[in-house]
């Protein structure tokens, strides 16, 4: 099969030439709360801008309050082709998520643990390009057009990773399509890397932004057969160790060993733990 690869070199990736952006570039964006690193922001903003194209859609699920949608409208925007962001979250907040990232960042407090009217506000800037999908992300399938650029915060368990790949990856388009694992290193979610790396034949690494971000860039189309090769609910401890050790040595490129041996760590203490919020740092 014959695919077309967009025109952004993978030399280009590894240069991180997102870290050049500077303040000014970043627009409106910049005024909404995310927990996102700045590096991260900038590094979703250059991907709209430069890595997409406008041959089909971006999704953004787990945005949050909207810091992440923001960064990628904003990309889409100063590359002129406006490019359409759907985002997808409970848009839902806690207590100590609403005093340690949205007050601070100047939202006023509220009542309630909903989110959605001040995604909806801190988003207005992009509207007329940015669809919400509330609720939950395991009771959502995308039955929309191709997608681009997939960005991922959600994948907290492996059944919300299985169901995710499952619902998006066919829509990826081979060649083109980039995928972003934002939780790819960090120490709770040690599954995306085993389901990164069971999909290889589907998957090319081409960036890592730190702290925990790597993206992929989709090389073949993502088959039933691959996404049964991929599916990380039903597997053991022991696989999943095997598949992590296996991806230190395809992001050997990268300063990532570290942090991979600190997945690898945690999987140990917490065995047959499948959720973020049940891994703890000691047993």
């Amino acid at each position: 099969m014959n695919v077309t690869f967009p025109s952004l070199s993978d030399a280009e990736f590894h240069a991180r030439r997102w870290r050049d952006l500077g303040p000014s570039e970043l627009g409106a964006a910049a005024s909404v709360p995310t927990m996102l690193s700045d590096d991260e922001c900038k590094f979703y903003l250059w991907l709209a801008e430069h890595a997409a194209s406008g041959k089909g859609v971006i999704v953004d699920l787990g945005c949050f309050a909207g810091g992440s949608t923001a960064y990628l409208a904003q990309g889409a925007q100063r590359a002129g082709h406006a490019q359409h962001v759907h985002a997808f979250d409970r848009f839902r907040a806690s207590e100590a998520v609403k005093r340690d990232v949205l007050y601070r960042s100047g939202v006023h407090p509220f009542d309630g643990a909903r989110i959605l009217e001040l995604a909806r506000t801190l988003l207005a800037p992009w509207a007329p390009h940015v669809t919400l999908h509330p609720g939950p992300i395991e009771a959502q399938n995308w039955n929309g057009p191709p997608i681009e650029l997939l960005v991922i915060d959600a994948a907290k368990s492996v059944a919300l990773a299985d169901h995710i790949a499952a619902s998006f990856f066919p829509a990826l388009i081979p060649g083109r399509s980039i995928v972003v694992q934002q939780d790819f290193l960090h120490w709770k979610t040690p599954w995306l890397p085993a389901q990164m790396e069971l999909m290889a034949d589907c998957f090319a690494p081409i960036a890592y932004c730190p702290p925990d971000t790597v993206a992929f860039r989709c090389i073949s189309p993502v088959t039933t057969e691959a996404l049964a090769a991929g599916r990380v609910t039903a597997r053991r401890d022991a696989e999943l160790v095997a598949a992590l050790k296996s991806v230190a040595v395809r992001l050997a490129q990268w300063d990532v060993a570290e942090r991979l041996h600190t997945s690898l760590a945690a999987l140990k203490r917490n065995p047959n733990k499948r959720r973020a919020k049940d891994f703890v740092r000691r047993p």
